[in-house]
C-alpha cells in the first residue's frame, strides 16, 4: 500500500503526463542564480552560508538566521514567477496567511512551534532579510554581484488570528538588483512538479537544475560525485551518503520530469540531451509575453 506522499507524487505525475503546464496554467519561473547553487537543506551552523558550483559561488547572510529547507525554495519560485508575470518589483502577498500559503504551495493545517504556519512566518523573516553575493571567478574574469533580496516588506497578517484578513494587503518590494537578477534570465518550470516535490529540498534542487541544464546540454557530459556534493550537498561529510540521498531524490524527480536523460554511474552521473520540463517553444513564448 502506497503512503500518502507517494500517492500525491504519482497523482501529480499522471496530471503532468496528461496535460502540459501551459494548458494547466501551471508554468512558473525560478531564479537562475538560485539554480546554479542552492540554499541549505537543513538549519545551518553560523551566520554565513556558501555553496559552490565550479567557478560560481553563492554566499548568503541574514541577521535573523539563514533560510533553509523547502519553504524558502517555494517562496523564491513564487517570487520569481510573480516578478516575471507582473514585471513589477512590488508584489502582493494577499491579506491573510492561509491565502498566501496556498498560493506558495504550503499546507496550512498545522500550528504550534513546529507547525507549518510558524515555520512559514520564520522562513519569511529569514528570507526577506537575506543578503546574497553571486560570485564568478576564473582565469579571465572576476565578477561579484551583491545585493539584499527584499528592499521593503509590510506583513499585516495577525499572528493570533492568521485566518482573519488584515486591514491592508501584505506586500514586499524586491531590491532593484535582485529584481533584475531574477527576471533577466529566469528558468521556466512546471509549478505542479515543483509542489509535488515539496517534501524534499534536494529533490526540488535537482528538478530545477536538471531542467535548466538540459536546456543547453548538447552532448553527454559526465559530472563526478564530488562536484555534485559541493553544489547540492556540502552538508554531507561522506560522498557515499550524498550519493544515496541524490539517487533517492532523483527517483522522485523522474516521476514528474520524464524528459530528463540521466544515468547514475559509480563515478558520478551522465547527463545527455533530453527534453526540458517546459518545452523550448513554450519557453520562448512565455518570456516574450
Amino acid at each position: 500500500m502506497l503512503n500518502k506522499s507517494l500517492e500525491k507524487l504519482l497523482s501529480s505525475a499522471l496530471a503532468i503526463e496528461d496535460q502540459s503546464a501551459q494548458d494547466r496554467q501551471d508554468v512558473g519561473f525560478s531564479a537562475r542564480c538560485m539554480v546554479l547553487a542552492t540554499l541549505p537543506h537543513s538549519k545551518p551552523v553560523g551566520e554565513v552560508f556558501k555553496r559552490k558550483n565550479g567557478n560560481y559561488t553563492l554566499t548568503m547572510f541574514s541577521p535573523h538566521g539563514l533560510p533553509y529547507g523547502v519553504i524558502p525554495r517555494l517562496l523564491l519560485c513564487w517570487i520569481t514567477t510573480e516578478a516575471v508575470r507582473t514585471k513589477s518589483r512590488t508584489l502582493t502577498l494577499g491579506n491573510s496567511l492561509p491565502e498566501f500559503m496556498r498560493a506558495v504551495g504550503i499546507d496550512y493545517a498545522t500550528s504550534g512551534k513546529t507547525g507549518s504556519r510558524t515555520r512559514m512566518r520564520e522562513q519569511i523573516k529569514k528570507l526577506f532579510s537575506c543578503y546574497m553575493s553571486c560570485c564568478y571567478n576564473d582565469k579571465d574574469q572576476d565578477a561579484d554581484d551583491g545585493f539584499k533580496l527584499v528592499q521593503k516588506s509590510q506583513i499585516w497578517w495577525t499572528p493570533r488570528e492568521p485566518d482573519q484578513g488584515g486591514l491592508w494587503e501584505s506586500t514586499l518590494t524586491l531590491s532593484e538588483e535582485f529584481f533584475q537578477e531574477i527576471t533577466q534570465s529566469p528558468v521556466p518550470i512546471d509549478m505542479l512538479a515543483l509542489k509535488a516535490l515539496k517534501r524534499s529540498p534536494l529533490a526540488i534542487d535537482l528538478y530545477l537544475w536538471l531542467t535548466y541544464r538540459t536546456s543547453y546540454v548538447k552532448q553527454t557530459v559526465a559530472i563526478p560525485w564530488d562536484s555534485l556534493r559541493l553544489q547540492f550537498g556540502s552538508e554531507y561529510k561522506r560522498t557515499i551518503d550524498f550519493k544515496i540521498a541524490f539517487t533517492d531524490a532523483l527517483k522522485k524527480v523522474q516521476l514528474v520530469y520524464s524528459g530528463v536523460n540521466i544515468r547514475i554511474e559509480d563515478e558520478g552521473i551522465l547527463l545527455a540531451p533530453g527534453q526540458t520540463s517546459i518545452p523550448k517553444i513554450q519557453r520562448k513564448t512565455l518570456l516574450i509575453e
